[in-house]
């Protein structure tokens, strides 16, 4: 299978620096929407079935994959079947938690979620919420879903003044998404998340991919811009979806949702692998 080629000449160019020199580099995913299907209930979401195999048959070739998701780490390890890829870094909670190699670094929630907690049922209420909106409670954020509502952007709409005064009084801040508000502490993102994971690394990678398909991703795309700046090779990939178009007109690559992802995935190790075979007969001859 052949790896789908980027639309722009800086995206040709980190997927060439990643094909070239594999061993340094950092790929990282968000988890709903580019490695798992978006769905109803986020208790039912799932990996992509050949989500996990595409991973781990990457992992050996490249420097760093890391999953970097507003999902507990635990959970998305756990929903994305993952517990078994050697080297893979979960960040959870957009880069509070950590999960490696089966072990869980988290810290305590603020004040401020459990203060949200108790209030979200009266805002509900104030916005005349219908009852198929619901709360995720994530331990360190809460999540406000209005996907299942009969007018789901309706819902959403009614309830984004009221959750931003909430997020003021509490010293939250709010992710929005599709179809979902989130609060969540202030002071990390997805960008600054794969930042930081890049800092605590040997050195700096030979490339870096991101992808993503939600507006909570546009800050991971901002830090692979920033590292092109400086002279890192990098990638953008949407998980394209007709719900949010923000991340399409930003990307290097579009491909088809998770399944286009797990395609990508695919393409990508076979023609590493493809040139690790030729160089290895180049050497015998």
């Amino acid at each position: 299978m052949n790896s789908p080629r980027p639309r722009t000449a800086a995206g040709t160019d980190g997927l060439d620096a990643i094909r070239n020199a594999p061993a340094g580099a950092v790929l990282g995913f968000d988890f709903d929407g580019t490695l798992a299907p978006i769905v109803d209930d986020p208790a039912a979401a799932r990996a992509h079935p050949r989500a996990a195999a595409a991973l781990a048959r990457l992992a050996p070739h490249v420097g760093a994959l890391v999953i970097i998701t507003g999902r507990p780490a635990a959970v998305a390890v756990e929903y994305g079947g993952f517990g078994d890829i050697d080297g893979l870094v979960v960040l959870g909670q957009y880069g509070l938690e950590r999960w490696e190699s089966g072990e869980l670094t988290a810290p305590a929630p603020p004040p401020g979620v459990a203060e949200a907690r108790a209030k979200l049922p009266q805002i509900l209420a104030a916005a005349g919420a219908p009852a198929e909106v619901f709360v995720e409670d994530k331990g360190q954020a809460l999540a406000v879903h209005t996907r299942r509502a009969a007018e789901p952007q309706v819902a959403l709409d009614r309830l984004r003044g009221l959750m931003d005064a909430l997020a003021e009084r509490t010293g939250l801040v709010v992710e929005p998404g599709r179809f979902v508000l989130e609060l969540r502490p202030p002071g990390m993102d997805k960008g600054r998340a794969l930042r930081g994971f890049l800092d605590g690394g040997a050195g700096a990678p030979s490339a870096v991919l991101f992808a993503g398909d939600d507006l909570g991703d546009l800050a991971a795309f901002d830090a692979v811009d920033g590292l092109r700046a400086d002279g890192v090779p990098g990638v953008k990939v949407c998980s394209g979806s007709v719900e949010v178009t923000a991340l399409a007109e930003r990307a290097d690559l579009i491909v088809d949702g998770p399944e286009g992802v797990v395609d990508f995935l695919d393409g990508l190790t076979g023609a590493i692998e493809a040139a690790a075979g030729s160089a290895g007969e180049g050497e015998g001859a």
